[in-house]
C-alpha cells in the first residue's frame, strides 16, 4: 500500500462513525431494508456447521454479530483495518474475537478457517486481488468463501450517487477505490483461485453474492 493510498484511506475511516451501521438500521428505512435483505440471503448461504468463521472487513461487527447468533458454538472472528471500528466492535460484541488487521496481510495461519465472509469490502481496498489471495491462504481446502458487494449496475450507480450526495452515505465519498461490476468481480474471484458454486443477485439486481470454494 503506497503512502498516498494510506492517507486517503485514513481520511475515509475518520469520516465514518463507528456506530454508522447500528444507527442506520434504526433511523433510516432504506438502509434497514437494504441490509435486511442482504442478511436474509447471507443467512440462506450460511450452511453446515463451520467450526471457525472469519468476517473480513467487519467494520463495527454488525454482520459478525448476526453470524455468531446463527452459529453460537462456532469460533467467530472479525477483522478490520480501522482500529476505531475494531475497538467499538469489541465493546458491542464481547463474545467475539476482533483483530485490527489489514485485509491485504491477515495475521492468521494458513488454512485457519472453515468459512470466510467478505461483504462490501473489495471495492474499498487498494488491491482486491491481493485481498482475495490472502483470504484463500487462510481458508481451509474444503472451506467456503462468501463475497458480496454492489453489482455496479446503472440503477445502483444512480442510487449510490444520490446516497452519497444527499443521504447518510456522504461519509463514503471517495470510498470506492476500485469500481466493479458483477462480471469484473466474477473474473477476479476466478483469477484468484476460486471456483464459484452460487451467484445470486438481490435488491433489484443492485447487489450480488458469490459463494465460492478453492
Amino acid at each position: 500500500m503506497n503512502n498516498l493510498s494510506k492517507r486517503k484511506l485514513e481520511v475515509i475511516w475518520r469520516q465514518v462513525p463507528p456506530d454508522y451501521y447500528e444507527k442506520g438500521k434504526k433511523r433510516n428505512l432504506f438502509q434497514k431494508v437494504w441490509h435486511g435483505r442482504k442478511w436474509k440471503i447471507l443467512d440462506r448461504l450460511l450452511t453446515g456447521n463451520p467450526k471457525t468463521i472469519l468476517d473480513v472487513g467487519c467494520a463495527s461487527g454488525h454482520i459478525t454479530g448476526l453470524i455468531k447468533k446463527k452459529f453460537p458454538n462456532s469460533n467467530v472472528t472479525g477483522t478490520d483495518v480501522s482500529k476505531i471500528f475494531i475497538d467499538f466492535a469489541k465493546i458491542i460484541y464481547p463474545n467475539i474475537k476482533f483483530y485490527h488487521y489489514d485485509a491485504h496481510n491477515l495475521g492468521f495461519k494458513d488454512k485457519s478457517f472453515n468459512l470466510i465472509i467478505c461483504t462490501e469490502v473489495l471495492e474499498h481496498v487498494v488491491n482486491p486481488k491481493k485481498v482475495l489471495e490472502e483470504i484463500r491462504r487462510c481458508l481451509k481446502d474444503d472451506g467456503d468463501l462468501i463475497v458480496e458487494m454492489d453489482s455496479g449496475s446503472i440503477p445502483f450507480s444512480i442510487v449510490w450517487y444520490l446516497w452519497k450526495r444527499f443521504g447518510p452515505g456522504k461519509v463514503w465519498r471517495s470510498a470506492h477505490l476500485t469500481h466493479f461490476n458483477s462480471d469484473k468481480l466474477e473474473k477476479l474471484i476466478l483469477d484468484s483461485g476460486f471456483r464459484i458454486k452460487q451467484k445470486i443477485f438481490i435488491n433489484l439486481g443492485m447487489a450480488v453474492f458469490f459463494k465460492c470454494q478453492k
